[in-house]
């Protein structure tokens, strides 16, 4: 999920390319991994460092190219100023094997938009509360209960896990209006300012 306003880091060789919209990655149902998957604390830092430098408040795996039940969160900045949400105060978590097993509250919409569809930002509705169990990055076990933003982007990076993109989710005349941009971005005529990969197949 995109932020307009998340601080940059600049750290080059942990900034992984995203995957754009168009590869099949990004459509299917991720799987779980165990402790031992390979260098997962080196996975982790460089998805937080990949989301910083994309201006982005999450990231899930399949967004870098692994189909793996793993995303991270920091909407810290989505906190801070007079409109900010304070559901986001603190908010940094890394999420692994998470289940949401509960939604709850009459859907709200709210405009959003993602790394991997860059320059498209459309209204999505969701339920405002959750609860979901995840391990974190040190394998400890957390139920949590979530709502406002924090709830809504733990909702879309979740999504991306399952196989499922915001645009999935809008009105289907929209979706409709935007398929010309999306065959763009599917073919790489866009311009982003982070490093994008595109699908070749």
């Amino acid at each position: 999920m995109r932020f307009q306003n998340t601080l940059r880091f600049n750290i080059e060789n942990m900034i992984l390319p995203v995957i754009a919209y168009g590869d099949p990655v990004l459509k299917k149902k991720a799987e779980e991994i165990d402790e031992n998957y390979p260098n997962l604390k080196e996975l982790i830092d460089n998805m937080f460092e990949t989301m910083y430098a994309s201006n982005g408040v999450g990231i899930a795996a399949p967004q870098i190219g692994r189909s793996i039940r793993l995303f991270v969160i920091d909407a810290s900045a989505v906190a801070e100023g007079e409109d900010g949400d304070p559901s986001c105060e603190d908010f940094k978590r890394v999420f692994i094997n998470p289940i949401i097993f509960e939604e709850s509250g009459t859907e709200w919409s709210c405009e959003e938009g993602c790394l991997s569809i860059p320059r498209i930002r459309e209204d999505v509705k969701r339920k405002p509360k959750l609860k979901i169990e995840y391990y974190d990055e040190n394998w400890d076990l957390y139920e949590e209960e979530l709502e406002g933003f924090a709830a809504r982007v733990v909702q879309h990076e979740y999504d991306h896990i399952e196989g499922i993109l915001f645009t999935d989710r809008i009105n289907p005349l929209r979706k409709q209006l935007l398929k010309g941009k999306l065959r763009d971005i599917q073919k790489g005529n866009i311009s982003a300012d982070y490093r994008m990969k595109f699908y070749k197949g």
